[in-house]
């Protein structure tokens, strides 16, 4: 089993301390996690996935799944929202590392000029999505994209924009847009069940001008591409073991609470269901963490990570909707973290890749057919 580094689960907890003192206040003003993204940055976190050998921190995949887990026993909002940043740069650095991809250009601007990236593909995922038409030196992108955490303070979008190739139909384009481009414009729509600190507001391009130089990778839209299963691999791992922090933390909250009824018969059964349910989310991601640490990307390990993934969001969820059974009626009210945890897990459920598709694709490969059409 792969472990974090100590020191990065025991800076998260000290920054965590004064993060868990802001995160109701975020909460219940549908604020964007500022404060606490500039301490992240004072302790030049926004590289920290970056190898040492370009100026970056040098954490592993394992190292960010462990420092963002143990930052969401803290805020929930600050740690999915800053993984959305790290997964992109935890993947650029992994392919960097093992496939010597021609990214280290963009690792060496997170770590000199601390710009932080937003990603969009998890609506985006195989079809791609804004419409995208050729022009002199580039591509003129008008969409809109949804679930982009992290907005207000990103520099880069990491996204697509799907051309109607003449010759090879519908094409993604894999693109960086400075989010301070002409035509680029964050929308104020986060109002939220839960994560409310998050701020992933859409994003809409307004004829947007892309140059060619922008455009890192193109693929066939609605296909599976190479680059999807290091996404799998590397990335998925990294920002679910946000919704494990999630689900500890609601589990040691439920014990607290019911600790003046811990000798009767079903609090003491409440506690175990819900201690299975998180020793399952727990062994899915520490499986999924194993494949990013250990393996090469296949077909065969993204199902098996997308297996782990699955299991993790109905344990994480599960573990949770026990721990308010377990704590009772106070777990209802407001002012009681509790209940806020509660919202923040409905997230998991949105995240690629959902039940059914999930579901679909495990399916079609343990029946020997691709994973796409």
């Amino acid at each position: 089993m792969q472990f974090p580094t100590t020191r990065w689960t025991q800076l998260a907890d000290e920054l965590g301390a004064t993060f868990a003192q802001r995160a109701a206040k975020y909460d219940e003003s549908d604020a964007f996690v500022a404060e606490n993204y500039a301490d992240l940055k004072a302790r030049k976190l926004i590289a920290a996935a970056v190898p040492e050998e370009l100026g970056g921190g040098g954490a592993t995949p394992a190292d960010m799944a462990g420092f963002l887990r143990t930052l969401a026993h803290y805020c929930s909002s600050t740690a999915l929202a800053f993984s959305m940043h790290t997964h992109l740069v935890t993947t650029l650095a992994w392919r960097w590392r093992n496939q010597k991809a021609p990214v280290e250009p963009l690792l060496k601007r997170i770590a000199q000029e601390e710009i932080i990236l937003v990603s969009t593909g998890g609506a985006d995922w195989l079809q791609g999505s804004g419409q995208a038409t050729k022009v002199d030196g580039g591509y003129r992108v008008t969409g809109r994209k949804i679930f982009c955490s992290g907005a207000p303070a990103g520099s880069l979008m990491v996204t697509t924009a799907v051309y109607a190739d003449p010759a090879e139909g519908p094409t993604v384009l894999q693109i960086g847009v400075p989010i301070t481009a002409a035509g680029v414009k964050i929308q104020d729509n986060w109002k939220t069940l839960g994560m409310r600190g998050t701020a992933s507001h859409d994003i809409t391009f307004e004829d947007v001008f892309v140059p060619d130089a922008a455009v890192s990778l193109k693929r066939k839209s609605g296909k599976w591409h190479p680059l999807i299963d290091v996404i799998v691999l590397v990335a998925v791992p990294v920002f679910n073991s946000v919704y494990v922090g999630v689900a500890e933390a609601a589990r040691n909250i439920a014990l607290e609470m019911a600790q003046k009824k811990r000798d009767e018969r079903n609090t003491q059964a409440l506690a175990g269901e819900m201690d299975n349910e998180l020793t399952a989310a727990q062994l899915a991601l520490a499986r999924m963490i194993d494949l990013a640490m250990t393996v090469q990307p296949s077909a065969a390990v993204s199902a098996e990570a997308m297996r782990c993934r699955a299991l993790l969001g109905r344990a994480s969820r599960a573990t949770v909707d026990k721990a308010m059974e377990l704590a009772g009626g106070n777990s209802f009210y407001r002012a009681n973290k509790l209940e806020r945890l509660f919202r923040d897990i409905q997230g998991v459920r949105f995240h690629p890749l959902q039940d059914k598709p999930q579901a679909l694709m495990v399916g079609r490969h343990a029946l020997g057919l691709p994973f796409d059409d």
